[in-house]
């Protein structure tokens, strides 16, 4: 076996390491036998000097390989699974799910928790009375076959390599790198056993990646991963610069989801949920054309089917589907108070970083992983931008249940929302598709 003290001087001279050197780093690392500093000093050179696509696809190969890939064989339905790479008030994973569901797709949905002032879909699903995220694989798979969608967390023996190498990125400044950051997400997906992946690639304040050029980067070598490994990959680019819905804060968002699976749901939200599903449907070869995929997901919407969907998943993963009807159930915030406006005029923009941070502020985000959340608080948006408001007007309501963190919050909005004198439109939500050639075209 090559040292990996050689490896790791191929990558700073700025060699290219084969499929080899990362089969033998990965499970050198996952054995002891590379340590821990030594696989940091290759992640610097990795930041530095970049992977190309061929290398990205094979430490993910290497990332995958590192524990189980889940046999999905037994079941007959196209197996394809949902990303986002995370922003506040994004919650499109819980109408999703069901509505592909119900319209004859798989759903293996491994789920992460939300970290600083992007939310997790984990998260707000714990917020559900009983609905267990923390199934075992075989649990997982039973309920998949049974209703078509569980949604769960990462469990220990998919992708370990990945919950290794991210600790480390963490610790040593080197997450921002679009291969790394790639072959972390692809690792745990490919895992599932899918066959095809869409994925919505956020950019903007409230995204990880602020600017379109590096959400375009990092969807493009998502889907050339994909492409090396077989499974159809699909990416939209989308706007982050607002928050996606009204409801940022978890409870809070499970319920805007039972309302947009009722067909009350913000437009934006409904988007792009529409446009995810749509695009499942066309990789999992349920629909031809994408006008078809969008029809499915209307005929689904407008039946209830989805909102049944949902109603069964929670009751197979152990919590309470009376939700659905009746959102008492849910935890509530003890307090709520509106949060107006000084001045009148339109809203100019409701900057989502900012409110995310706000959400924290109440109790709704975590600093770190070991963090505990409130799931009842949270904000929600009585206005979106482009829309008139008076002075006076509530232009959104906090919920809260300790006092002592309200101050903060109200400076972070204050911060976050600007209004001005004219209207001016909001960015469209959906910016790109990459690559765009799903069968039938994306219209």
């Amino acid at each position: 076996m090559m040292r990996a003290t050689e490896l790791i001087r191929k990558k700073r001279d700025g060699g290219e390491l084969s499929r080899e050197d990362f089969a033998q780093l990965i499970g050198g690392l996952m054995r002891g036998e590379v340590a821990d500093y030594q696989a940091s000093a290759l992640l610097m050179a990795i930041f530095l000097r970049g992977l190309n696509e061929r290398e990205t696809a094979d430490l993910t190969e290497a990332m995958l390989r590192s524990g189980r890939v889940l046999d999905l064989s037994n079941i007959r339905l196209p197996k394809v699974d949902k990303h986002s790479t995370g922003g506040v008030g994004d919650k499109t994973s819980l109408i999703i799910a069901p509505i592909a569901a119900a319209g004859g797709l798989a759903v293996p949905m491994i789920s992460g928790r939300g970290l600083g002032h992007t939310g997790g879909t984990l998260d707000k699903l714990d917020s559900i009375p009983g609905f267990n995220t923390r199934l075992g694989i075989d649990e997982f798979l039973r309920v998949l076959a049974r209703t078509g969608a569980a949604l769960i967390g990462q469990t220990d023996d998919l992708a370990p390599a990945d919950r290794t190498l991210y600790a480390l990125r963490d610790v040593t400044a080197t997450v921002e790198s679009i291969p790394l950051i790639s072959a972390s997400i692809m690792s745990k997906k490919l895992a599932e056993g899918i066959d095809a992946l869409a994925l919505d690639v956020k950019t903007g304040s409230g995204a990880f990646m602020k600017t379109r050029e590096q959400s375009r980067a990092l969807a493009e070598r998502m889907a050339s991963i994909g492409a090396a490994h077989h499974t159809r990959v699909q990416a939209l680019v989308t706007d982050m610069s607002q928050p996606l819905g009204a409801a940022v804060g978890n409870a809070l968002e499970v319920i805007e989801c039972i309302e947009t699976l009722k067909g009350r749901g913000p437009a934006r939200l409904l988007e792009v949920s529409r446009e995810l599903t749509a695009v499942m449907f066309l990789l999992g070869g349920i629909e031809s054309s994408m006008g078809e995929a969008q029809r499915r997901f209307d005929r689904i919407l407008a039946s209830g089917n989805g909102l049944e969907k949902f109603a069964e998943i929670i009751e197979a993963q152990g919590g309470k589907a009376r939700i659905v009807d009746d959102y008492s159930l849910l935890p509530a915030a003890r307090h709520q108070e509106p949060f107006v406006s000084r001045q009148s005029g339109f809203i100019a923009g409701i900057e989502a970083q900012t409110v995310g941070f706000a959400a924290m502020a109440l109790g709704a985000g975590r600093e770190r992983l070991d963090s505990v959340i409130d799931p009842a608080v949270g904000i929600v948006f009585r206005k979106a931008v482009g829309d008139p408001i008076a002075a006076g007007e509530p232009i959104c309501a906090l919920f809260w249940n300790d006092g002592s963190k309200l101050e903060s919050a109200r400076a972070l909005l204050e911060q976050a929302i600007t209004i001005a004198p004219e209207r001016a439109a909001p960015l469209p939500v959906i910016l790109e598709r990459i690559p765009n050639d799903v069968p039938g075209g994306i219209s």
